[in-house]
């Protein structure tokens, strides 16, 4: 790999502000924000809207849309009256 070319790639804090789970990875990421993490260090935070614990198809809260029952109105509306 060529040097001083690539973006610095380390341990960064991402968590969910609306249920506030958090997790640890590495990214290249790039904030100004910082976080102390379970084991005592200080990490870059970044924050998310959406992660598995709040997205609605991962929590089992997504609704289904009734899409046969749409099409069939569809249809009704516009056939073609007899003649």
């Amino acid at each position: 790999m060529k040097k001083d070319i690539h973006p610095s790639y380390r341990p960064v804090v991402f968590q969910d502000v609306s249920t506030g789970y958090s997790f640890l990875t590495r990214s290249t990421v790039a904030t100004k924000r910082t976080i102390e993490w379970e084991d005592g260090k200080e990490y870059p935070l970044v924050t998310l809207e959406v992660s598995s614990s709040s997205h609605p198809f991962y929590t089992g809260t997504q609704r289904l849309l009734d899409s046969a029952g749409r099409v069939e109105r569809f249809q009704r509306r516009y056939e073609k009256k007899g003649g």
